[in-house]
């Protein structure tokens, strides 16, 4: 029974039940990424609210979008339904280089539709402008799910496999990589001396919670007081918390340090993001582990791929760690150990 038919069936019998007549909201059925029906049994002939950037581009690279078609294609029917009634009267831009037929908009569906018709837009064309527009709709949906009620939520929803449950194996471990690292951005709101170490401070920082946390940081021999004060970082925030000189600490501050750990520089992040914004890279964007086993050192296996690069960008495995302005750098390290 699709849903259509249980919206009719409980309009005619909920209220002979004693139940308030419902109001259905329907919108128009149309085709999925792959050219045939959108189906949640199928991940790529949809994109999900929660898909991160690279998980969008991977889908609609992968899309069918035969050129002059537009018949069964996904990614004209995601334009009209959802970009441009999500762009209201801001054109639909197409970047192209010069030489592809440089720079074209358009401020209505059929003219774009026109157009992908007659080939004078090609498919790689719209795949890289739908992909701009879904990322920059799912943006603040993503970064609301982000919030610490919403992913309790979600793992008492679809509690994570792995245990084995009565008569059946257990489930294979998700692969170890960024993507299990919960990295925000945060803000120091509050710093001062640990009272009980010289070489550390205590830290208060916007994470984007309703309290900062308290992170402790080895850094008073390396970066003095005042640069840290009220400065963008980066946070590592699913750390098991440790005491630390008998105060714990709630996440790491990641820091550019070099091989004999004599030079250690806090790293940079854009201005322009805001506490509790996720940091990873393009490929990485499935939901970190809530709390990262410490038995099973799985930061530190990340760790050993994550450096600098010759513009002082932090990188995994060669690939960015960014922001939604920019990637996070450090301010003079070069292949750098990240910690």
């Amino acid at each position: 029974v699709d849903q259509r038919k249980i919206f009719m069936f409980a309009e005619k019998y909920l209220p002979s039940l004693g139940y308030k007549k419902r109001a259905h909201l329907m919108n128009p059925m149309i085709p999925g990424l792959t050219g045939d029906k959108m189906s949640s049994s199928e991940p790529d002939s949809k994109i999900d609210l929660i898909d991160g950037p690279g998980v969008v581009k991977k889908k609609i690279n992968k899309a069918f979008c035969e050129p002059g078609n537009v018949t069964n294609n996904g990614l004209l029917s995601f334009s009209e339904y959802v970009i441009f009634p999500f762009l209201g009267e801001k054109a639909f831009e197409i970047k192209r280089k010069p030489e592809h037929g440089g720079d074209v908009s358009f401020t209505n569906f059929q003219d774009l539709k026109d157009s992908f018709a007659k080939e004078n837009i090609y498919p790689l064309d719209l795949k890289m402008a739908v992909t701009t527009y879904i990322n920059q709709l799912l943006a603040p949906i993503i970064q609301e799910f982000n919030s610490k009620e919403l992913k309790k939520l979600t793992s008492q929803a679809y509690p994570p496999e792995g245990k084995a449950g009565k008569g059946g194996p257990a489930a294979a471990e998700r692969d170890i990589d960024l993507s299990r690292v919960d990295i925000r951005v945060g803000k120091i709101v509050e710093i001062g001396p640990h009272p009980d170490a010289d070489s550390l401070y205590v830290e208060q920082i916007d994470v984007g919670e309703e309290a900062p946390r308290t992170v402790i940081s080895g850094l008073r021999h390396f970066v003095a007081e005042e640069q840290l004060r009220d400065a963008l970082v980066a946070v590592v925030c699913n750390l098991k918390p440790a005491n630390m000189r008998g105060i714990k600490s709630q996440g790491m501050l990641l820091c550019a340090s070099d091989k004999d750990h004599k030079t250690v520089e806090v790293l940079r992040v854009p201005d322009g993001c805001k506490p509790g914004e996720r940091i990873t890279g393009e490929s990485f964007t499935e939901a970190p582990d809530a709390q990262l086993n410490p038995k099973k050192k799985i930061f530190e296996k990340v760790q050993v791929d994550l450096t600098t690069d010759d513009s002082l960008q932090v990188t995994y495995k060669g690939e960015l760690l960014m922001t939604s302005t920019g990637p996070i750098t450090a301010p003079s390290l070069k292949s750098a150990v990240i910690r």
